[in-house]
């Protein structure tokens, strides 16, 4: 059968005319409400497998309802329950099959098998759990009656679906039309950087006069990881730039970043190809781009300090087996098994390093340098915590996701890579990295944010959702030519892959901002933080330019910062006398012990001539000592049954109430 909604398409797989294990028919009366429920909220191209009533337990109350497994996710449907005609998605009952990371089947108080794809189902189950890899847990206990045999077929339903899904990951996204949107213009939510206009715009409101739009990538024929557009000096022509960035790991070149209002810019890029021989012109025109216009240049390794994509990923691995409603940890050691994951470490470096960056930025008029090898990973987040630090306008609602889509996805940080979804060996989830240490910011200047931890779990949630191309293709020209934003292709520089020409025929796609798709408006409302003091806004910051409290570095000064200290070097580029930062790193000049204090601490940092600097209005500096780096409990614990209540982000009317209970307290102990 096939059923539609808003001008979808939904495929029910048909069902046996006699059932056997694994094969029984719905009653028709709950098929037809089935399928009426599901019409309007269906993605396209999505096919019922199986289904099977049961109940929701673990949360309270406990609902009743049916468990459906499609082609594309696991849903728990309440009885009741109408999906709005404006959220095709449910954010509370969706577990997209590539979101789950565990799956056991229970019959009885001891009997637990755990499902892996292409497992063989022993036993008619009593209930199933599925854990998210979000730390979501979904607990569903069948109806007994004679609906057995249901039970068993979409329990092994979810199996095979599992299976298939990890072959395919070619899943399309949702466009306007299809999500029932029209298919007439229409602006996204926050600029897509996916035009020159939505770069020009974004240089003129951050004040970069002595920056342009450059073209030189619109065909993809620099690099296919980096944007089609970026911005570079006014003085650099795009012939300049091609044979520059051919210098660099994988194409990825100096660009700015972000643009401080007081002068200061931020860079990042690739490390360098030692092995490649430039001429003098091309290392005058990296130089040039790397100087940016200023006398003081910072090169920062971003890899010194903080951990490995390994690291990333084996402390990730951990906390989430701790976290398993199972985990075999004493109360009274969880504490040192949750120090023993290593994550609270890995968000401490993190936060230490980008609040230093920030001071670097923000005490003097100068250039900072960004470099990682392949620049998609630690520069994102180190170039995106500094912004937060010190741009109060990158901590409202928009100017967060505009950060988001510039620094992560138009950057080219690879989202279906690090997240798991094509089954190689580099998964590492350094975006979630990211957004806990945003968290943790959240909690330590909560008047400071317009967005509320509700967002953040929102967004930590949508990453591995499939219903747009946001987190499900690693580079923009992989997201441009699954989209069909792009007609025809050729390679240049990689073999194997293909470039696409020019042009701005798009075939608009949702994105992952385009929250109306799986939340209501209660819901976004929510992420609206209550706390946030206005005078903390934009408006009421720093007007521009301010450059009073930054002040220029003598003349032609280059420094490398390692180990929280900075140390002079004798030229920028490794193709005169010296090897590269990233190549051989010893060879450089000998680097100071690691410093127990901040460069903050440390008054700044910088040589006593240049004299004491105020620390600039609108600057964050965390802490991230002992407890002051905490966990995340209502993310990481959501899959534990015995803390899920009482975890769920906090509202307005919540926020009142417990409010006027700490009132009461107070009256009684007065």
């Amino acid at each position: 059968m096939w059923w539609g909604g808003r001008g979808q398409s939904f495929n029910i797989a048909p069902q046996k005319e006699e059932p056997e294990m694994g094969e029984s028919r719905m009653p028709e009366p709950r098929s037809r409400q089935l399928s009426s429920c599901l019409a309007s909220g269906c993605l396209p191209g999505e096919q019922i497998l199986a289904w099977a009533p049961g109940v929701r337990k673990g949360l309270e109350p406990e609902l009743s309802g049916t468990l459906i497994c499609t082609n594309l996710r696991v849903t728990f449907q309440p009885c009741g329950w109408q999906r709005n005609q404006d959220t095709p998605l449910s954010s509370e009952y969706d577990f997209a099959l590539v979101n789950i990371g565990r799956l056991e089947a229970v019959s009885g108080l001891s009997r637990v098998q755990l499902l892996r794809p292409g497992s063989l189902l022993k036993f008619i189950p009593e209930e199933i759990l599925i854990h998210g890899r979000d730390f979501r847990l979904l607990r569903v206990a069948f109806e007994a009656g004679g609906l057995e045999p249901q039970a068993f077929q979409v329990t092994m339903a979810i199996v095979q679906a599992r299976a298939r899904s990890s072959q395919a990951r070619q899943y399309l996204g949702i466009t306007p039309s299809k999500a029932g949107q029209g298919s007439g213009s229409r602006k996204p939510p926050i600029p897509l950087m996916e035009t020159a206009e939505d770069w020009e715009t974004e240089r003129k409101k951050q004040g970069a006069r002595g920056w342009r739009v450059s073209t030189v990538n619109e065909r993809f024929d620099v690099a296919t990881s980096l944007p089609r557009y970026f911005w570079v000096p006014n003085r650099i022509l795009d012939s300049e730039i091609r044979r520059a960035f051919g210098h660099f790991h994988q194409g990825r070149g100096p660009r700015l970043s972000w643009h401080h209002p007081g002068g200061s810019d931020l860079l990042r890029c690739g490390g360098f190809y030692t092995a490649s021989d430039p001429n003098k012109e091309d290392i005058r025109a990296v130089e040039s781009m790397l100087q940016a216009g200023h006398s003081d240049v910072v090169l920062v390794d971003s890899m010194d300090e903080l951990p490995s994509l390994a690291d990333v990923q084996l402390a990730h691995l951990r906390l989430r087996a701790l976290c398993l409603p199972d985990s075999s940890v004493a109360e009274d050691k969880w504490l040192s098994a949750l120090e023993g994951t290593r994550w609270l470490d890995h968000v401490r470096a993190c936060l230490r390093k980008a609040s230093d960056i920030s001071v670097l930025v923000t005490s003097r008029v100068r250039s900072v340098i960004l470099q990682e090898r392949g620049d998609r990973d630690l520069n994102g987040l180190l170039s995106s915590l500094v912004q937060l630090l010190s741009a109060p306008e990158a901590r409202t609602l928009f100017g967060f996701q505009s950060l988001v889509q510039r620094e992560w996805v138009a950057a080219g940080h690879p989202f279906l890579t690090r997240l798991g979804g094509t089954g190689a060996s580099e998964e590492s989830p350094v975006f979630l990295l990211f957004l806990d240490c945003v968290w943790q910011l959240l909690q330590q200047f909560p008047a400071d944010f317009e967005f509320s931890e509700f967002f953040l779990l929102a967004l930590h949630d949508s990453v591995r959702v499939p219903d747009t191309l946001t987190f499900l293709r690693n580079t923009p020209w992989e997201r441009g030519k699954q989209s069909g934003q792009l007609n025809s292709y050729t390679q240049v520089y990689t073999p194997g892959y293909s470039q696409p020409p020019a042009g701005n025929s798009f075939n608009q796609q949702l994105s992952v901002w385009d929250w109306d798709l799986r939340y209501n408006s209660a819901q976004i409302l929510q992420f609206q933080n209550p706390g946030y003091d206005l005078e903390h806004c934009p408006d009421s910051w720093l007007p521009r330019p301010q450059p009073s409290f930054l002040v220029p570095g003598p003349p032609s000064s280059v420094w490398l910062f390692s180990r929280g200290a900075l140390t002079p070097l004798n030229q920028l580029c490794p193709w005169r006398d010296s090897p590269s930062l990233l190549a051989v790193s010893s060879r450089w000049l000998p680097r100071p012990a690691i410093s127990s204090e901040s460069l903050a601490d440390q008054e700044w940092g910088l040589p006593s001539h240049w004299g004491a600097c105020p620390l600039p209005p609108g600057l964050l500096l965390p802490g991230y000592l002992g407890p002051q780096i905490r966990l995340w409990r209502r993310c990481y614990l959501r899959g534990r049954p015995e803390v899920q209540t009482g975890l769920s982000a906090p509202i307005i009317s919540g926020l009142q109430d417990e409010l006027s209970h700490l009132q009461e307290a107070e009256e009684d102990l007065g």
